[in-house]
Parts: structure tokens; sequence; C-alpha cells
């Protein structure tokens, strides 16, 4: 049933000396004091402004990684008080100012809308629910949830909530799932002028074992992306239209960036499955692949009900570094893709070495909540190498919010899970989520959830 109803509104080194930029030393904020800046960045006030920091041009370059636990005055971070209420803040804003753009604003109404309840889902082993975000005032944005939940269980279901990259019919053929009303890419299966025809259900079904997550004791919700934001630069459809007060016309604000708009809609999800009676609201993972993946990513780092997070293969601008060498540069993504990240972003093009932050401390923003970092041999372009040394630049911070890390040294073998709270996992194949995948990802919930469920 419906909750009740929602209204409120390379490998790379780390510096031996202090990592960030004098740019970014006390002197920019001398003007805040100390103590008000901490106040600020802890959330105790508002927000310090955009222009409390530095432009692109004005930092040095730092070569090697700056250090999750030093914080802009150059004070160690030592305490979990000490991450929680200045270095925590300070790296969201960091985040948003320099690479995703600001998250858009919490809607000041928000409705959830049961489109349809059905109890034989996956013959009678699951139930089907289609739920409708609707996100205002005005003409918002509309997401459609699907949630699948055990029938067999003995408490509310831990859940995966996914974004997918073709709709919701993609991922089953049930004839029940509507079909995505908003702008869908040609290229996905049975899409034609941009809108999915009867010929998209099922057409990805094989690639998401439902049967075999159900029968884990898990549940599963999936929304398309495209209902948030289309992937593309203009700002017809999707949130940034909203925003823009519906002028098709309108040019994309430089402070606003599509995956930031992507992980808004995760929150938006949570919103809903977090009052939803058959969801463990302490125990919602957020899934994504590739692009997708970069939003599961910052959605988790800045959502806190996200109690786990799997960007598979979330490459650069995801868990790969920016400053690595390997594989898909800042400004190949930039080129190649202008809307995923905010303005400032692409003025690091050709000196990723000036960011004041990398990857690894998207990842500690995660912490102490389990993460899982998994890469494929093949997907050099995702430079999973990279993405491991993330995952162990990241482990200190894990370890001060006294959860465990990656340790290891040296690149895993192929198909060995390593780590613990944050853990790395590379496997043979190339850039895809698999079946296989799927079963890392429940290995490693099971590792850290278990299941409340009924065997048959």
């Amino acid at each position: 049933m419906l909750p009740p109803m929602l209204t409120e509104p390379s490998t790379l080194a780390r510096s031996k000396s202090s990592p960030l930029p004098r740019a970014l030393t006390l002197r920019p904020y001398a003007a805040f004091g100390l103590a008000t800046l901490v106040m600020l960045w802890a959330g105790c006030t508002t927000a310090p402004p955009v222009a409390a920091l530095p432009e692109p041009q004005a930092l040095a370059a730092t070569p090697g990684l700056p250090d999750p636990l030093v914080t802009l005055a150059g004070q160690p971070v030592t305490t979990a008080r000490q991450w929680n209420e200045v270095r925590r803040p300070e790296l969201k804003r960091l985040f948003e100012h320099y690479v995703y753009g600001s998250l858009p604003p919490r809607p000041a109404q928000f409705k959830a809308s049961l489109l349809g309840e059905h109890h034989d889902f996956l013959n009678g082993r699951a139930t089907l629910k289609l739920v409708r975000l609707v996100c205002g005032p005005g003409a918002g944005p509309q997401i459609d949830l699907m949630v699948v939940v055990p029938n067999r269980r003995t408490a509310p279901a831990p859940l995966f909530l996914v974004m997918n990259f073709c709709g919701n019919q993609a991922v089953t053929a049930d004839d029940r799932v509507p079909l995505p009303r908003s702008w869908v890419p040609d290229r996905c299966p049975g899409v034609t002028n941009n809108h999915p025809t009867a010929a998209a259900r099922g057409a990805d079904a094989g690639n998401w074992p439902l049967e075999e997550i159900i029968s884990r004791g898990y549940g599963f919700a999936t929304f398309y992306h495209g209902d948030v934001d289309p992937d593309r630069p203009d700002v017809s459809e999707g949130i940034h239209a909203w925003l823009a007060g519906g002028d098709p016309g309108a040019n994309r604000p430089a402070d606003r960036g599509t995956i930031a708009a992507w992980a808004w809609g995760f929150h938006r999800c949570v919103d809903y499955l977090v009052k939803d009676p058959d969801v463990d609201p302490k125990r919602i993972a957020a899934v994504g692949h590739s692009r997708n993946g970069k939003t599961a990513l910052l959605a988790a780092a800045f959502d806190e009900r996200i109690a786990m997070a799997f960007p598979h293969q979330a490459g650069c601008g995801g868990t790969a570094p920016s400053r690595g060498k390997v594989g898909e540069s800042v400004k190949a993504i930039n080129d190649r893709f202008p809307h995923w990240f905010n303005a400032r972003f692409k003025a690091f093009n050709e000196s990723p070495e000036r960011l004041p932050v990398d990857q690894h401390e998207l990842m500690a923003l995660c912490a102490p909540r389990p993460l899982l970092i998994s890469a494929a041999e093949q997907d050099q372009w995702s430079n999973p190498a990279g993405q491991f040394e993330m995952a162990r630049a990241a482990t200190p911070v894990y370890k001060l919010l006294g959860a465990s890390g990656v340790e290891d040294r040296s690149l895993p073998p192929l198909h060995q899970l390593v780590g613990g709270h944050l853990a790395y996992y590379i496997r043979a194949g190339r850039h895809s989520m698999t079946p296989a995948d799927w079963q890392v990802f429940l290995q490693f919930a099971d590792r850290h959830w278990q299941p409340a469920t009924s065997k048959p």
C-alpha cells in the first residue's frame, strides 16, 4: 500500500606537505574568522556564499592528492566531530562549487500517487508498486518509480534503488509498467523518435536479475534519469526547464549540472521510500552504472539516508581520479558531455591538478557507510587502477570513523572482493553491468545487511 501522502516540501601519490594550494588556506577566509567559518559550514547557519571560494584560475597546482583529513584552514582532522562539523561540510561545498554545481532545491511541494499495486509480480513472489512522484509547485518534474518487494519476508525489506538509462519498461516485460512520457534517446532499444514503443518492454531485462534479488530478501526500485532531466545540454525539459520557468530558450545555469540534478532525483525517491511501510528506511542502497554510477555516488555522499552505495564503473567525475593519466580525462568528459558538470569544472580541463578536491574525497563523504567500488579489467577508459587508488586514499576517513576500508597496496586479482565497509572489486570483461555484477552487489550487501526473510 501507499504510505501516507507526502506533502513536505593512474597511481597517485599523496602530498607530504599541505595538500591544498595556498589559495585555499586561511587567507581567503580572513573576513569570516575561523570560528565563524566552522559554524557556517557545520550547518549552524546559512552556507557561505559561493564568492567566498576562489575562482579556478586563483588556485595553485597540487599534483598530489588533497588530504581529506586536513581542513581548509590547514588543521588536521583527528576526531569524528571535526569530520562531521568542519571537514564534511567543507568538502560538500567544494564539490558543488568546483565540480557538480549546486543540487537543486528541495521542492516546496512533494506528492506521491499510487498508479498501481500488484501482488502477483514474478509469479506471485513479489509485489509491484507503480508510484508517480510529483515535485511542485507548478509543472515540476514527475518521476515514475517502480518498486518491487518480496512477498515472503518477516520485516520491511532492505532495498536497492537504481537509476536506469532507458526507462522502467526496459527492466521488465510486464506491460503494467508505464512507458516514459519524457524524452528517451533513440539508441535505447524499442525507442523511435525519442519515445519508447511496446518493443521497448523488457529490452534490457536480462541484465536485471529481479528474481534473484527478491529471493535473497531484498527489494528493488528503479527510475529513469530522463524523468528528472534529459541527458542532453539544453533545458527544454526536466528540472532545469522547471527551474528556468519553463523557458525553452533559457541557458543552463553555470552553477548547475545534470549529474547534480539526477542526484536530486535519487533524493526525491528516497523521500518516498523512507515512508513506504514495505521498505526498511535504514537500509536503502543507491546503485548506478557509468554516468549513473557517478550520480549514485554523489547522491550517497550528500544524503546520509542512503545507507549503502554501488557506483559501478563510474570513471572520471565518479570513482576515478580527476588527476589520473589513464582513460577519460577532465577535458574529454567535459568536451563530450558539457552538461554533466558545472561551468567551473571546465576551467580545470588543462590543469586538473589545480582542483582542490578529488574523487577519493567524494567516497570519503560516504563514510562510515558501506561503499563498493567496482570495475572491469578491459574498461581502461574508466581507469580501474585509479579507482583502486581512490578507494585506498579514502580509507583513512573510514578508519577515523571506526569503519574498515581498502588496505591492500596493489590491485587485487580478478574476481576477488577486498576491503571492508569501503571495498573494491575488479572483474574480467568490459564496460557493462551484468547479472554477475549483481551477484557481487548481493554478496557485499549480505556482508553488511542481513535481510529478514522467510525461505520458501
